[in-house]
């Protein structure tokens, strides 16, 4: 028996496509109740010491059943997806229809089940019938753009209310890689390019999914940056410029929103699988930055048994995704003959508790009673995401609309009909269904359907305009053109659907661009409103009046970009993105790896950039964008005063006074820039230091204090694991966007060292 256990174990060890003989553990019959009294169940102590109560009584089985997970959709969604097909694969009973995954607890404890849904937008369901109609948040690059932390909680709060209602109490949410690729298809899920503004905003949004008592993952850890060759691609970068850049956005998340669980991502690091990754999961997650929390796999990215346990994850997940079942048998195997240790199963089990109790998810079971979601409620809080997040590019005065337009022509977007979500595991479907569902758009199958929120832009303009609002499907660009003529205004809808699993051109879809260019030639009085994924190139900005990013606007989008539109609401999205003018100002202007082959090994080096992400690398390269991040319009004006610097025990605060000079109630986003001596070695010539989002009435004025955290002034110094601030003179910029300087000044610092997490 011994020796058929190594064979098994080297088996698993490699990462061979191996399903045990041995029965899974955690499909084991359930046991008997919890007692009524059992000390770990006591509120009153800290979760570290209720975890180490419930570890003492579990046996070895118990523990093996927390840290295998299941798929919880049936075999025939799998075989739709085309890249997992033969399997007839049937989910536990115990876990909810249609659903991302299913953990078995252990009743005779009081731990429960775990129930897992995607994803950051709100409640997914998978590809299939019968699915779950809930809110959509607008996408995650829309919440980033609204600069908000309030938005980003409050949208939080309500997607988590929405998971628990419906009976799940993990959320796999909480999207944080940063935008190193622009054309990468799961952007619109991310916060951005920088490293404080995602870390800051997506980490709000965790904080506030788990004010509901249920877990939230932040994903996917790391460098998962493009979905081409997603699965065998290599993301090669040193740990210097990883820390201050795509490290440290997850560093940020991690301490504002405490999540109770990472997931590790799909791509290889430094040509190590990020799942088996001792680098990424035991030194810098849980030793480094003292996590203490639960590191799951993504569905499919667990490669082997003991690599990975040894590495730092806890938990597999999704199984069948895998192509072996290595942290059921496989791993109790592994455990007996040492080649885990004990602890090191121990530490498994007692990290999947510590999130668990921390959250609340141990002591406040999830009921299924989806008729006390308060949906219109709901509504509220993504419309006011919405609205927060659009970004109006351009105006050349054409908004907000003229109330004396007398006739206005919409074209394009099936904007007749609704908004566009993005594709693959975090489509939420909205109350109402699909409006576009046989048109024919999109694939059928994994990442499709292409999906629409049914809240259209026309009808929700036509409730506030007088104007007669006439709608032209923009199919035949000569009817478009000559509906065009003579309109008093004309609104173009351009759309880039993209999603899971592919990456995007930047251009429109449906050959938009060239309706856009005919439509603008014909009428001056063009506006052009997008739903994209992120960045798409303008050949026709010239050309138009004005420029409205809708981004993917969710379950209200439609109300949203009319209330901006005419005026009920003043835009104050700025962008967390750089739109780019050309391909040739990219970092790699070819897209590396094959979208044709599943198993090229790409190598995409991401030292080419290093930490100079986005702006800081058209800073670094002195090249102009098409639009700057953190830039955006409001229909008001703000000045900006008093710029003062002052140091506190080294840490540095900046203050100055936003005053709104015109005449309508307006947000604006003051932002601070900070720049080093050529003696700090910084990658790039500045960087975000921080931010506010400022309500003010007209004549309104208020003083602002942003405190700069210390690893934004520092290089990080691998060999030492410290932040070092140098000496020496520093810039401070207030700035409108990244290259929209309005004041700046200079403050003298001393130089300083901080550890790796920047005390």
């Amino acid at each position: 028996m011994r020796t058929f256990k190594l064979s098994l174990l080297a088996t698993a060890a490699l990462g061979f496509a191996f399903v045990s003989t041995v029965p899974a553990l955690a499909q084991a019959p359930a046991a008997a109740e919890a007692p009524k009294a059992t000390p770990w169940t006591d509120t009153r102590l800290d979760a570290d010491t209720r975890v180490e109560l419930l570890l003492k009584e579990m046996t070895q089985d118990e523990k093996l059943k927390l840290v295998f997970g299941h798929f919880a959709s049936a075999g025939d969604w799998l075989n739709a997806r085309g890249d997992i097909a033969g399997l007839n694969w049937k989910p536990p009973v115990e876990s909810h229809h249609q659903s991302a995954g299913f953990v078995f607890g252990v009743p005779r404890l009081g731990i429960p089940n775990q129930w897992q849904t995607d994803a950051g937008v709100g409640v997914a369901s998978q590809v299939g019938d019968k699915p779950r109609l809930r809110t959509a948040l607008p996408s995650g690059m829309a919440t980033a753009a609204t600069w908000d932390r309030d938005l980003a909680f409050k949208g939080g709060a309500m997607i988590g209310r929405e998971a628990r209602l419906s009976g799940f109490n993990v959320q796999l949410a909480g999207g944080v890689n940063l935008m190193r690729e622009p054309r990468n298809g799961r952007n619109f899920e991310y916060g951005g390019e920088d490293p404080l503004l995602a870390g800051v905003i997506v980490g709000e949004q965790i904080r506030g999914i788990q004010s509901n008592k249920i877990i939230s993952t932040v994903k996917h850890y790391a460098y998962n940056a493009q979905e081409t060759n997603r699965f065998t691609a290599s993301s090669n970068i040193s740990d210097k410029a990883g820390r201050e850049s795509d490290l440290l956005a997850f560093q940020f998340a991690i301490e504002t929103g405490n999540p109770a669980s990472v997931m590790c991502a799909y791509n290889r690091v430094n040509n190590v699988y990020a799942c088996e990754s001792d680098y990424l999961l035991n030194e810098v997650l849980k030793k480094d930055w003292g996590y203490k929390g639960y590191v799951m796999s993504d569905w499919g990215a667990t490669h082997s048994t003991i690599p990975a346990a040894n590495a730092g994850l806890d938990q597999q997940s999704g199984y069948p995704f895998d192509k072996g079942n290595y942290f059921a048998g496989p791993l109790k195997e592994a455990v007996e003959n040492g080649f885990v240790k004990q602890e090191r199963l121990d530490d498994m089990a007692r990290r999947i508790l510590w999130g668990l109790v921390s959250t609340g998810a141990f002591d406040t079971p999830v009921p299924v009673a989806e008729d006390q979601i308060d949906f219109k409620a709901h509504a509220a809080v993504t419309q006011a995401d919405a609205e927060g997040g659009i970004v109006l590019l351009k105006n050349t005065g054409l908004l907000p609309l003229a109330t004396t337009a007398k006739k206005i022509v919409v074209i394009g977007g099936y904007a007749d009909k609704g908004v566009i979500s993005g594709g693959g595991s975090s489509q939420v479907y909205g109350q109402g269904g699909n409006p576009v569902k046989d048109l024919g758009l999109g694939p059928k199958a994994f990442p499709g359907p292409l999906t629409y929120y049914p809240d259209p832009p026309v009808e929700a303009l036509k409730a506030r305009t007088r104007a007669d609002v006439v709608y032209h499907d923009g199919k035949d660009v000569k009817a478009a053109v000559k509906a065009a003529k003579g309109a008093d205004v004309v609104i173009v809808f351009g759309t880039q659907w993209t999603g899971e699993s592919i990456d995007a051109e930047l251009k429109l879809d449906e050959n938009a661009d060239a309706l856009i260019d005919a439509v603008a030639k014909a009428n001056k009085k063009t506006v052009v409103v997008l739903q994209t994924g992120g960045p798409v190139f303008m050949p026709w900005l010239s050309k138009v009046g004005a420029v409205v990013e809708a981004w993917y606007p969710g379950t209200k989008g439609g109300t949203a970009i009319a209330r901006v539109l005419t005026g009920e609401v003043s835009p104050s999205g700025r962008l967390p993105v750089t739109f780019a003018a050309s391909l040739d100002q990219l970092p790699r202007p070819k897209l590396d790896g094959d979208p044709k082959s599943d198993t090229i090994r790409t190598q995409v080096n991401y030292d080419i950039e290093g930490a100079a992400i986005g702006y800081k690398w058209f800073d670094k390269k002195g090249l102009k964008p098409l639009f700057a991040f953190g830039h955006g319009l409001t229909y008001s004006t703000f000045g900006y005063s008093d710029l003062k610097t002052s140091t506190a025990g080294d840490r540095l605060s900046v203050s100055f006074t936003v005053t709104n000079t015109g005449k309508v109630a307006a947000s604006d986003v003051p932002q601070v820039y900070v720049s080093a001596p050529a003696s700090a070695g910084w990658e790039a010539p500045k960087r975000l230091g921080g931010w506010d989002k400022v309500a003010l009435k007209p004549g309104e004025s208020k003083t602002v204090t942003v405190a700069v955290d210390p690893r934004l002034l520092a290089s990080f110094d691998s060999a030492s694991k410290t932040w070092n601030v140098a000496a020496g003179a520093y810039d401070v910029s207030l700035a409108r966007s990244a290259t929209d300087a309005v004041s700046k000044t200079s403050v003298t610092l001393n130089a300083q060292k901080y550890d790796v997490r920047g005390k």
